[in-house]
């Protein structure tokens, strides 16, 4: 590998603004925003609107589409159409 052309790969919280929640990881992204973690450390933090903490796909509070329903409701709208 070359050297120098990389990005640094190292650990920073990514903070959840819907939820309050926090994940401690390691990427790529920079911030100049910094947090003390609950070892002590200051890390730095990156501040995202949604995660699996708030979204509802992964919370469980994900509205489920009648599709059945909306299959009825086209089929007599155009039940005459083209005859």
């Amino acid at each position: 590998m070359k050297a120098d052309i990389h990005p640094k790969y190292e650990q920073i919280v990514f903070r959840d603004l819907a939820s309050g929640v926090a994940f401690l990881t390691r990427s790529t992204v920079t911030s100049s925003k910094t947090i003390e973690w609950e070892d002590g450390n200051t890390y730095p933090v990156f501040d995202v609107e949604i995660s699996s903490a708030s979204h509802p796909f992964y919370t469980g509070k994900q509205r489920i589409m009648d599709s059945a329903g909306r299959v009825e409701k086209f089929n007599t709208r155009y039940k005459g159409f083209g005859a």
